[in-house]
């Protein structure tokens, strides 16, 4: 079941907000949860416990801890969930992009622009389980990869090892060239290294000889190439 994290410390506001999703709800027979957060505070750390969310709605304008520096906490454990701002002030608007946001939803929220919202975000998360995916042969057989579970590939000798966010890896007799063509289709995909090919999702720091990955392995960035890899990242969050 699809579950959503509200977060707004003005707490008439998180109650048209709880009204509003209800009413969806209700009028798209659906069947989600959601949770509610009078601050960021609350929310991080419930993500600390182990709690996820498919949707993260939140404020921007909170004392102390903002939206944009909740939406950063939030990145450090989900890299790809949607997070839409719904706020009373257009400022931030720019900063919205850093942390990848979905959308960007001016106060006072109207039933109207609610509905079109969500009915476009769960159509890109019906789009998402869909998702492409490559087929290899390893020595347990042919296997399927989704591509957003991919962390990085690398080449050693004649094998090819696939490591897989879930800590598994898979290893394939295939030419690393042709690897690397199939996985460059997708642009969340960029080579740093003649061995190496890593999923961009997943780029925690770029450094001038390496690159570190979520969750706390570094690949080497051949000599040379960090400005245009980290160019290349640049480009990637901003388009995302």
């Amino acid at each position: 079941m699809l579950q959503i994290a509200l977060c707004d410390d003005n707490m008439n506001d998180l109650s048209n907000m709880v009204h509003l999703l209800d009413e969806y709800k209700s009028s798209k027979h659906l069947n989600f949860e959601y949770t509610v957060f009078s601050s960021g505070f609350e929310l991080t750390s419930a993500l600390d416990k182990g709690k996820q969310f498919d949707i993260y709605c939140l404020d921007i304008m909170m004392p102390g801890f903002t939206g944009i520096d909740l939406a950063n906490e939030i990145r450090d454990f989900d890299k790809i969930a949607p997070i839409l701002f719904f706020t009373s002030s257009s400022e931030f608007a720019l900063e919205s992009y850093s942390v990848r946001a979905t959308d960007y939803v001016l106060k006072p929220v109207s039933k109207e622009k609610l509905f079109l919202t969500f009915d476009e975000l769960l159509e890109q998360i019906e789009a998402q389980k869909k998702e492409n995916a490559i087929i290899v042969k390893s020595s347990d057989g042919i296997q399927k990869i989704l591509i957003s579970n991919i962390v990085y590939a690398e080449v050693i000798g004649r094998n090819v090892l696939y490591h897989l966010i879930s800590g598994k890896v898979i290893e394939c007799t295939e030419s690393f060239s042709t690897v690397c063509s199939t996985l460059l289709k997708y642009r969340c995909f960029i080579k740093t290294h003649r061995s190496y090919i890593v999923n961009m999702q997943y780029i925690d720091i770029i450094e001038n000889s390496k690159v570190t990955l979520q969750p706390l392995v570094s690949v080497p960035i051949a000599q040379g190439k960090a400005k245009e890899i980290k160019h290349q990242y640049l480009n990637y969050q901003m388009e995302a």
